[in-house]
């Protein structure tokens, strides 16, 4: 029961006011606003990546990185290798439970072409404190390309729930100077 019943108890058959009618047609307006910046947001925003997909086997996509990781690590932290591509050439990251792998050393002001997928479950790759976060499907190889332009330590996490350790899935990426006197390597897959 209310505590002010209606004059009349079907209320779709009362008459709109006109100053409802004149909030709609706003709310209206700037839905549509909006939907149609969001569109041009990507294009002048430069905050939205461009990905491309593709289906993989998430063994061959296994495979793929322990090949990377084997053929630029640096060094060790923690038993997981410290990658160092060169300079413009593809990189790739391993989601699966419950971590980020490799560690990746990227040279800051030029461009990766970046390869994730999972190999067991969805998992989110948040890249801290940018504001990068994708969903990464274990049998999709995702590709973005990023060009870092801050030098630092950089971390990953992920977003997506993924079982009893998701707390504690995480990875880095340090961006450094390039070396003084280093030519750039050529860009290359």
């Amino acid at each position: 029961m209310a505590v002010t019943p209606p004059a009349k108890r079907i209320w779709w058959n009362e008459p709109i006011e006109k100053v409802e009618l004149y909030w709609i047609f706003i709310a209206l307006l700037w839905g549509l606003f909006m939907f149609f910046f969001m569109i041009a947001w990507h294009f002048i925003g430069q905050q939205n990546l461009s990905t491309e997909t593709y289906r993989i086997d998430p063994a061959a996509y296994q495979a793929k990185v322990e090949t990377f990781a084997e053929g630029n690590t640096v060094r060790e932290e923690d038993g997981v290798p410290v990658v160092r591509p060169q300079s413009g050439n593809d990189v790739y990251l391993l989601g699966r439970l419950w971590q980020w792998w490799p560690i990746l050393e990227l040279e800051r002001g030029r461009s990766y072409r970046f390869h994730l997928s999972s190999i067991d479950w969805q998992h989110g790759f948040s890249l801290q404190p940018t504001n990068i976060n994708i969903q990464v499907h274990p049998g999709y190889e995702h590709i973005l390309t990023l060009t870092p332009t801050e030098t630092g330590e950089f971390g990953i996490i992920c977003n997506e729930y993924c079982g009893i350790g998701h707390h504690q899935m995480t990875g880095r990426i340090y961006v450094v100077e390039r070396p003084q006197g280093a030519a750039p390597a050529a860009a290359g897959r």
